[in-house]
């Protein structure tokens, strides 16, 4: 018999863990379970709360690596705490993706059975809780993000993908096509959005940001709900006009050229889908010949082109 053994062991059958002992060990190592057949019943935090905490990270991180050798680093860090908030949305969305599909299917498959009927409703509550959890994670990320450009005077974007708020989506749903409808409605809303679309062009080099910030005002007293779109350059005039939709809160879509897919004729292909739009207007500074091209396609559609200088 070794150290450990009791006189026992040869007779004492194997137990499988109850149910009630799972139950247990999962609350005890995770304090709550994932949704199962309800809902996590504990409340969102607080918005408040939300500011508060976010508030007290950048500064603590500030203050801990202001005027330190590791200065260089806080932007950086300071970045990745927004995309930790950014992740865990876009986690949740693909979460909430799953359960639309799980949606579609629980409604092909009902039979007037109660076992199909309480599924579906179990998948609908999901859903709720899903979006709900979403929104929250795309106010942190939205709070910090403000954070991030107070502290840095730059600001916050995602390395891939796109920056979308879901703040008007509603959690009151009750049926599950009533569910499936509003949240396709709302994300339409969000990434479609309402107003006067004004295209923007101009070349790498230009960088007059008072010439460039005047004239889109201009073009934002004559249409007050105006969208802007332009080509996403990483500096020059492009960039002038992306910094001028943030300082103005103007929503902005960015067409940048797929060169994976269109090669070199990727700029161009760009030209054709942002005219494709069909912009009430087109603003251009100087550049070069894919400038060019979008004015000479855009002229041809009976789009209005603004030159820097004046109307073409």
């Amino acid at each position: 018999m070794d150290l450990f053994s009791t006189p026992d062991d040869g007779n004492e059958p194997s137990h499988a863990s109850s149910p009630t002992d799972r139950v247990i060990f999962e609350m005890q190592l995770h304090g709550h379970r994932p949704f199962q057949d309800e809902p996590d019943p504990r409340p969102l935090p607080e918005e408040p709360a939300v500011e508060a905490g976010l508030t007290a990270i950048f500064s603590a991180l500030f203050e801990m690596l202001g005027d330190t050798r590791l200065e260089p680093d806080l932007e950086d860090l300071l970045w990745s705490t927004v995309n930790l908030f950014h992740r865990s949305g876009e986690r949740i969305q693909r979460e909430l993706d799953r359960n639309e599909e799980a949606q579609r299917s629980g409604q092909r498959e009902q039979d007037g059975s109660e076992v199909k009927s309480v599924e579906l409703e179990r998948l609908i509550a999901e859903g709720i809780t899903l979006l709900e959890r979403r929104n929250s994670f795309e106010f942190m990320r939205d709070y910090a993000s403000d954070l991030f450009e107070a502290q840095t005077g730059s600001a916050w974007r995602p390395r891939t993908g796109s920056k979308v708020s879901h703040a008007n989506m509603t959690a009151a749903m009750i049926d599950s096509r009533d569910f499936l409808a509003a949240r396709r409605r709302a994300e339409t809303e969000v990434l479609i959005p309402a107003g006067t679309k004004i295209a923007f062009a101009g070349g790498m080099d230009f960088n007059d940001h008072e010439r460039i910030w005047a004239k889109l005002d201009q073009a934002q007293a004559k249409h007050l709900d105006m969208v802007l779109l332009h080509g996403g350059s990483p500096k020059g005039a492009e960039r002038i006009a992306a910094c001028w939709a943030e300082a103005r809160k103007i929503t902005q879509i960015s067409f940048k050229p797929n060169w994976t897919k269109h090669a070199k004729a990727a700029p161009f292909r760009r030209n054709d889908e942002m005219l494709s739009v069909m912009p009430a207007g087109l603003i251009v500074f100087p550049g070069n010949g894919i400038t060019d091209n979008l004015v000479d396609k855009a002229r041809r559609l009976g789009i209005p082109v603004w030159q820097a200088g004046g109307v073409a």
